[in-house]
C-alpha cells in the first residue's frame, strides 16, 4: 500500500501534538535547564558505573562532535567525568559524578511525577486505551522480540464493538465477504446480550500486552449442545496459539456447565481455524451444499465435539 501525503501528515501532527504534550519543545525538559537529548545522555550514562562514548555516540544516534561538546559542558558542570579506559587507552569512558547522579535522580522523579500527573487525569477506560495505543506503536517501531505470552479475560465495556468491527473489516480484507456478514456477526452479539444466561453462556477477549488480539463465544444452542462462534484471531497474533487457547477455552466452559456437546459453523474457506477445531477434538459432521452468502459461494460446514 502506498503511503499518501496525508498519512505522513497523521505522523507529524502526532509528533508536533505529542512533544507538546510531555513539554519537549520548551526551554527545558521537565522544568529544568537539560534539554531532551541531554537528558537521554544522562539517563543512559546513570545505567551503569562506565559508559564507552563511542557506545553512547551509537546508542543515541548523536553527532560525534555535538556529543563531545555536551559531555565537555557536563563535565565543566560537576556532573560527569571522562578518562580512558583501562582495557583500551585509545577509548575513552564516562561516568556520572555524584553531582551527575543527582541531576539523574530529580530528570528521573519529576518525568515520573509528569506521567503519573497525566494518567491520574484520564478515566480508567481512556487511561487503558492510551496505554494499549502505546504498547501497539512500540511493539510495530521498536526492535524487540515480538511478545509471546497473551492472555483471556472477560469482556469489558466496548469490546463488543471491537468484535463487530474486526469481524467485518477482517472478513471483508481476506474473504471479500460484503456488509451482510458484519451484519450477521453484529446480530449475534446483540442475541449474547439479550439473551444472555450467564450460568451457561460466556465471551473471552485475548489480549496481548494490553491489546485486544482475538475473542471467541460459547453460546447455548439447545439444552445439552453449546455453540462456539466468532473466533478470530487478528493477523499480528497469528502463530502465538492465541486461536487454539480461545476453542479450549470455550470447550473447558461448556463442559464445565453441563453441556453434553459442543457444536461450531465454518466454512471450507477457513483451513486454519480446521486445524485448530482438529487438534481440540472436534469431528466434521456436515458440509452442507454451496449456497451464495455475504456476496460469496459459501461451502458451510458442522464440526462437532462431545464433552
Amino acid at each position: 500500500m502506498e503511503v499518501t501525503a496525508a498519512d505522513v501528515g497523521t505522523v507529524r501532527a502526532f509528533n508536533r501534538f505529542y512533544t507538546g504534550v510531555i513539554g519537549v519543545l520548551g526551554e527545558g525538559l521537565v522544568r529544568t535547564p537539560y534539554s531532551l537529548t541531554e537528558a537521554r545522555v544522562i539517563f543512559e550514562l546513570a545505567q551503569r558505573a562506565d559508559t564507552e562514548v563511542l557506545a553512547l555516540r551509537r546508542a543515541l544516534d548523536l553527532d560525534a562532535g555535538y556529543l563531545s561538546r555536551m559531555l565537555a559542558r557536563f563535565e565543566s558542570d560537576g556532573l560527569v567525568v571522562r578518562e580512558r579506559s583501562a582495557d583500551d587507552a585509545r577509548r575513552q569512558v564516562a561516568r556520572l559524578t555524584p553531582r551527575g547522579r543527582e541531576v539523574f535522580a530529580m530528570l528521573d522523579e519529576r518525568s515520573r511525577s509528569e506521567i503519573r500527573g497525566l494518567l491520574d487525569g484520564l478515566p480508567g477506560e481512556d487511561r487503558h486505551r492510551l496505554l494499549a495505543a502505546m504498547r501497539t506503536m512500540h511493539g510495530i517501531l521498536g526492535d524487540g522480540p515480538r511478545p509471546d505470552r497473551f492472555g483471556l479475560r472477560p469482556l469489558r465495556p466496548g469490546d463488543l464493538g471491537w468484535v463487530v468491527q474486526r469481524n467485518g473489516a477482517l472478513y471483508d480484507e481476506e474473504c471479500g465477504w460484503d456488509r451482510t456478514y458484519e451484519a450477521l456477526v453484529a446480530k449475534v452479539v446483540a442475541e449474547y446480550v439479550e439473551h444472555h444466561d450467564p450460568e451457561r453462556e460466556n465471551a473471552w477477549i485475548a489480549e496481548v500486552d494490553g491489546v485486544a488480539m482475538g475473542s471467541v463465544f460459547c453460546v447455548r444452542r439447545e439444552d445439552d449442545v453449546a455453540q462456539l462462534r466468532l473466533l478470530h484471531v487478528e493477523p499480528d497474533a497469528r502463530g502465538m496459539g492465541i486461536g487454539a487457547a480461545l476453542v479450549e477455552e470455550c470447550v473447558r466452559f461448556a463442559d464445565k456447565v453441563g453441556y453434553s456437546e459442543i457444536m461450531l459453523w465454518t466454512t471450507a474457506l477457513q483451513r486454519p481455524a480446521h486445524r485448530i477445531y482438529g487438534r481440540a477434538g472436534f469431528v466434521l459432521e456436515v458440509e452442507e451444499p454451496p449456497a451464495r452468502r455475504f456476496g460469496d459461494v459459501i461451502h458451510g460446514q458442522v464440526w462437532r465435539k462431545k464433552l
